[in-house]
């Protein structure tokens, strides 16, 4: 019996044809039958695609320090792959999600089966309800398997967002659709998508799903958003049914497809915030700490912040801290929104302006009193 190869390192490995950009990450079939058409695999990672109809290809493919995540293959590919000198993490069953994902999911993914079973039957229910389980019982291969599905959704979000101008939009998941609240972030995000922005929300219901309704508003006519706002507001919070919530925010993507783009960035960790349906991208974190940090991290041409609770005011000074040591380089726009909030109801506005004075985030600090004064705040002080 010949001894099986060892796995060749990935310095040893001669760089193989690359895809656009010289991307190593296969993510697709035709990225995958681009590349074995040119006989060679190695050094690329392969991610979470189903291989099973490419067992041939796979034999004849130089595999040498390629790396296959959560592929399906058969097992004869498999051998032959490792054989090549290749690692295979394959696909765990049993799980409501991907951990080796390779893009950022959609609404209709994680709301497949609403229309049928409700909100409890969706892939987002399932995968809180195992992080649920699984986070209680100690489980070194569920937190593993939760760190690489974490890991796997930023590496897509930050493809995704390569060159784009983020702006994110900051506000509470209590702001109910039918409110003049409501009403404003959603024309905040329709201003920012309009203006050449990619609107960054953390996903979830209120403030944040408003914005990313703005942004899905922003490639039609004006009446669009107040006829959609005018539907939504049938089913104004996700509380007490979160299906019949959803499916309102459904009915008008329906009603118009094809929206304009933006990002939403929610949390498992939350399971009593289900994410927005009008995010057409999102990167669902089980990490609340990872996604909290990343959302901010990537807002790099400002962020603006309507009134919120806890978690906005903890968005504020989490954003305000590399602005003060200036440890993402140049300060970013903070705009906050609702004077009166900010400076008597929850009085962050004094103590962002203690920290920022004398510094040179103080003139990329801003507060306003309403939401339709933010863009131009947030103009003045990216220009500044």
């Amino acid at each position: 019996m010949q001894p099986t190869p060892e796995p060749a390192s990935a310095s040893a490995v001669t760089p193989s044809p690359r895809l656009p950009g010289g991307d190593r990450e296969i993510e697709s079939l035709a990225e995958f039958d681009e590349l074995a058409a040119h006989g060679s695999l190695a050094g690329c990672r392969v991610q979470a695609i189903d291989l099973t109809e490419r067992t041939a290809a796979l034999r004849d493919c130089d595999a040498a320090g390629a790396v296959f995540l959560g592929c399906a293959m058969e097992q004869a590919a498999v051998d032959a792959v490792r054989a090549a000198g290749a690692l295979v993490f394959p696909p765990v069953p049993g799980l409501p999600f991907n951990p080796y994902r390779g893009h950022l999911y959609t609404p209709d993914e994680l709301f497949a089966g609403l229309s049928d079973g409700g909100y409890a039957a969706t892939p987002d229910a399932r995968a809180y309800a195992w992080f649920q389980e699984t986070k209680a019982n100690g489980d070194v291969f569920s937190s593993m398997l939760r760190a690489i599905h974490d890991d796997s959704v930023s590496d897509a979000l930050d493809e995704l967002l390569v060159s784009a101008r983020v702006v994110g939009v900051m506000g509470g998941h209590a702001m109910a659709r039918g409110t003049e609240e409501y009403e404003g972030a959603a024309r905040l995000g329709r201003t920012l998508a309009r203006s050449g922005f990619t609107v960054a929300t953390g996903g979830g219901p209120g403030a944040m799903e408003a914005a990313n309704l703005g942004a899905y508003a922003s490639v039609f006519r004006d009446e669009m958003l107040d006829e959609a706002l005018e539907l939504l507001a049938k089913a104004p919070s996700f509380s007490p049914s979160v299906t019949e919530w959803a499916r309102a925010a459904f009915a008008v993507r329906e009603r118009w497809p094809s929206g304009g783009a933006s990002v939403g960035i929610p949390t498992w960790f939350y399971g009593h915030e289900p994410p927005n349906a009008f995010a057409t991208h999102l990167a669902k974190y089980f990490a609340n700490a990872t996604r909290e940090d990343g959302l901010l991290a990537r807002s790099n041409a400002g962020i603006v912040f309507l009134p919120g609770a806890a978690g906005t005011v903890q968005e504020i000074f989490d954003a305000a801290t590399p602005n003060y040591y200036e440890s993402r380089g140049e300060p970013r726009p903070m705009i906050l929104v609702n004077r009166t909030h900010w400076t008597t109801d929850l009085p962050a506005w004094s103590l962002l302006q203690s920290l920022a004075r004398g510094r040179s985030m103080e003139s990329r600090i801003a507060l306003v009193d309403k939401v339709e004064e933010a863009p131009a705040a947030l103009a003045s002080c990216s220009s500044d």
